[in-house]
């Protein structure tokens, strides 16, 4: 017997359907209330089945959202389905996939998959078979509704398709697919490029095994007339550029001249992924030689591609000026995540280390366009192209990029800026003649009366900051510095957010050079307090923490911080403890108590006395959480890291001052709690606050030692770089407090310090740390260090000859001397990198002079003359001749 509805039952379900269809919440919510209860009767779901696939006198919309309220129940509870219900659905899609209606055959195809996904690929074996089968139906609706449903099944289950859980279906459905590249319904052959594209990336066998068929059944479709399957020809080509170029190359020239057209594709869907073509070509090794020839052909489609489309000033409200009185929608916030604390050493030349201060958002500056688009596309493959290319852009950008910049319409003016910026990385050596004359022309663009103009400008400035800063200030630095502080307070919101982002960039490469004018800098940062809406202010707090972290001490002075700090308080006094804005804050702050120093000291205790309270709440919330998760909510931790950063920067500004604070909270029982958590970056955070507390008042650290050095030695575990990281650095403070009675604990980290100072692959940052902690250990404790020194000694010397002469790298050379006096013997096999290791000392003190001095001499007396002759023989010129100079040896 097969069911049936119950007629009352049936009136019901669909009174509920158009009671759904209201816009009025109190009648939602009665919905989702009786959905609940409906929920309880095993055969509701038989009801919503009947309602999509055999009420063909129901409206389309009401028989489609019964298939997706079904679709929601099978993805919550399809588990406690009984069997015949599960039956009676599966039948009813199978049966019905042919539906005449596009709407009703997509929402079957979507329930199809939500119950394959459910595990049920493998318990329902006539699933893929029968789909197959009825691609070959004479009926379009069965085929397309067949291929629809396929198409999402491979969207959603490509990986174990091809498994052998499956007994490898891809055999036969790749080949299958490929013979629908010749249907006569654009729509079908999209749905089986479409398929087939879900396994390029996977590599899938069955692919693999047809790939030469699937390329030129690709190229047979070059010319389609139906934008979608074009669209899906160049995604196919883009996913085969990154598995399978090989397959590619012998027909790379006619690939590129098809995705030349391609990417000036009236249908801007389809150029946008012809467009990323180039962004996955310049990735790979072959770019330049298949490239140098089409340059000039590609440039200007790229640069064209790089305007704003109607839509885009439509959707950016392009024609609003002024907008700075309009409050901010909150949906467009985006959510902040806060960057632990690290801690690093500055080294020669002071750039930050390759890869690790990479711009995140170097994208021009439309994020609340968020949606990737053929403006952003083209402009991130002009900028990585310019870096592959170098040089041999600019000449055939040169002639195109004066006409734009100085164009009447400002659409075509605007993306000349952005091409500009583009290409300030790739090209920036041979940008610097033209400079002179393009910077003032960008510093007049700022002053422009179309604000997504003066925003580009912005942008662009920013990334020709360093080139600013390198020449004398009056024609460059000075007008540009005035200029934006102008756009920070411009009356509409996107200029007001691009000219804080390109000031932040500014004060990163300006550093000092800022003093001079700080007093009128801050006085536009302060007023821009009182002026912007919610989103901006979030960015505001970084320009003034950027400010602050470039200045330092030159900001600790009365009027200065008679401006800047009442804004700031007035905010922190305002904001509540479970307010996500209290991160930027917080960060801000940190960065302004560090260069304040003892000027922070009257704002110090509230905001002391919030941080460990936003610790403790957190902490207590956890705890809660772990032991009763039905009834509290996990906490939110990012609080709790940004209040223990903020900590050790009130630690680190304030020094010995930040004593009398300590003393008079729980802070290292909270620290200890923190050590232990189960999220490394509060353990980061924590192990650096430690180790600032460590410097800033030892007598508080000193009694819990015992407790938090074998915590400290768990967490030397390089699977967490961040952690390993301030864990090592903390140790080293710890050891040059401690002296002598460090000597018990030095077991519970050594063994692990050496093994990580050898670990092929370690980053630079924690290699560094890792050699000052094993020095600083050394220069305490040399009985217990110095007989391990042969299984240190020259990664130990190579990770620390680039470090400028500092504090932590004058205590570990310390210790390695002290090490030698005890073990002259571990040196002597690695000695000539001992040799290139004090040959890095700028300006040693004197005392350590001496103490380079003795041990070289001493190695020198020690072989004789003639051995010293020959092993200096092996030393490259410049370090034969430091030694020689500042050593006479």
């Amino acid at each position: 017997m097969e069911w049936q509805p119950d007629e009352q039952g049936l009136q019901q379900v669909l009174h509920l359907l158009k009671d759904s269809q209201s816009p009025n919440t109190a009648a939602q919510r009665a919905v989702q209330q009786k959905l609940e209860q409906l929920n309880q009767f095993p055969d509701f779901n038989n009801y919503l089945i009947f309602v999509l696939t055999r009420l063909k006198t129901e409206d389309e919309p009401t028989r489609s959202l019964s298939g997706l309220i079904l679709k929601n129940n099978v993805k919550v509870h399809y588990q406690n389905f009984p069997p015949a219900v599960a039956h009676f659905i599966k039948q009813e899609c199978l049966n019905n996939i042919g539906d005449p209606s596009p709407l009703i055959r997509a929402t079957i195809g979507i329930l199809i998959t939500t119950i394959s996904t459910k595990g049920e690929l493998q318990t329902w074996p006539e699933l893929l078979p029968h789909l197959c089968n009825m691609l070959d139906s004479e009926d379009y609706n069965i085929c397309e509704g067949s291929f629809g449903a396929l198409q999402k099944i491979c969207e959603d289950s490509s990986e174990l398709l091809d498994s052998d859980a499956l007994n490898r279906p891809l055999n036969i459905m790749i080949p299958k697919f490929l013979q629908f590249f010749k249907h006569c319904s654009p729509k079908i052959r999209s749905h089986a490029i479409a398929c087939v594209n879900q396994f390029i990336i996977g590599r899938a066998q069955a692919l693999m095994d047809n790939i030469d068929t699937f390329i030129e059944s690709l190229f047979a479709l070059a010319a389609d007339e139906d934008s979608e399957v074009r669209k899906n020809v160049c995604r196919a080509l883009v996913m085969l550029l990154e598995v399978r170029v090989d397959r590619l190359i012998p027909h790379m020239r006619s690939i590129v001249e098809y995705m030349l057209q391609r990417s000036q594709d009236p249908d801007e869907n389809v150029a946008l992924e012809a467009c990323e073509f180039w962004l996955t070509l310049a990735e790979q090794p072959i770019c330049k030689d298949v490239l140098s020839g089409h340059l000039a052909q590609l440039v200007p489609v790229l640069v064209n591609g790089m305007k704003y489309s109607e839509i885009d000033i439509i959707l950016l409200k392009g024609d609003v000026e002024e907008d700075e009185a309009v409050p901010d929608n909150e949906q467009d916030i985006k959510p902040r995540f806060h960057k632990s604390r690290t801690v690093t050493l500055r080294h020669e030349g002071n750039e930050a280390e390759e890869g690790e201060e990479s711009d995140e958002d170097d994208d021009d500056d439309d994020d609340s366009l968020s949606d990737w688009n053929l403006r952003k596309c083209s402009a991130a493959a002009l900028d990585v192209l310019a870096n592959v290319f170098r040089d041999e852009l600019l000449p055939h950008l040169l002639p195109v990029l004066k006409e734009l910049l100085f164009h009447p319409d400002w659409v075509v003016k605007e993306s000349g800026i952005l091409v500009l910026g583009a290409i300030a990385e790739g090209c920036m050596q041979d940008m610097v003649p033209y400079l002179p004359e393009l910077i003032p022309h960008l510093i007049q663009c700022l002053c422009d009366k179309k604000a997504l103009v003066r925003s580009i400008a912005c942008w662009t400035l920013s990334r020709y900051a360093h080139w600013v800063v390198s020449q004398p200030p009056d024609p460059y630095l000075k007008p540009l510095m005035t200029e934006l502080l102008k756009r920070i307070l411009d009356s509409n919101k996107r200029v007001q957010e691009a000219a804080c982002s390109a000031f932040a960039t500014l004060e990163e490469e300006a550093c000092t050079e800022l003093v001079p004018y700080l007093s009128f800098i801050l006085d536009t940062l302060v007023f821009a307090f009182s002026k912007y809406q919610h989103k901006n202010l979030l960015i505001l707090y970084d320009a003034i923490g950027t400010l602050a972290d470039s200045v330092g001490h030159h900001l600790n002075q009365p009027e200065y911080i008679q401006k800047l700090m009442p804004p700031l308080i007035q905010k922190w006094n305002e904001l509540k403890d479970e307010d996500k804005d209290l991160f930027p804050l917080l960060e801000c702050l940190s960065s302004v108590a560090t260069a304040l120093q003892s000027g922070f000291l009257p704002y110090c205790e509230p905001v002391y006395q919030r941080c460990v309270t936003l610790v403790q709440k957190n902490l207590a919330q956890a705890m809660m959480y772990n032991q009763h998760p039905d009834q509290y909510e996990a906490p939110d931790k990012d609080f709790m890291i940004v209040a223990l950063d903020l900590l050790s920067g009130l630690a680190e500004g304030l020094g010995a001052h930040v004593e009398q604070l300590v003393t008079r909270s729980n802070i290292m029982t909270l620290i200890f709690q923190c050590m232990q958590d189960t999220m490394p970056e509060v353990r980061q955070s924590s192990f650096a606050l430690l180790g600032d507390l460590t410097k800033a008042c030892f007598l508080h650290v000193k009694p819990c030692i015992a407790e938090f050095l074998p915590v400290l030695g768990l967490n030397l575990n390089p699977e967490f770089i961040s952690v390993c990281n301030n864990a090592t650095w903390a140790i080293g403070e710890i050891a040059i407090q401690m002296g002598t009675e460090m000597q018990p604990f030095v077991a519970l980290v050594l063994n692990n310090l050496v093994e990580i100072i050898n670990r092929p692959n370690t980053p630079k940052t924690l290699l560094e740390n890792t050699a000052i902690t094993i020095g600083r250990l050394g220069y305490v404790c040399p009985q217990e260090v110095a007989p391990m020194l042969p299984q240190f000694i020259r990664p130990w010397c190579t990770s620390l000859r680039n470090i400028r002469d500092n504090e932590e790298k004058d205590s570990a050379f310390r210790g390695i001397c002290v090490m030698i006096g005890v073990n002259p013997g571990g040196v002597v096999q690695d000695f000539i990198f001992f040799c290139d290791a004090v040959a890095s000392w700028v300006n040693p003190k004197d005392d350590l002079r001496d103490m380079f001095y003795k041990i070289l001499h001493g190695f020198k007396d020690q072989v004789g003359e003639d051995n010293w002759q020959q092993f200096s023989e092996q030393f490259p010129l410049l370090l034969k001749e430091r030694l020689s100079a500042c050593y006479g040896v």
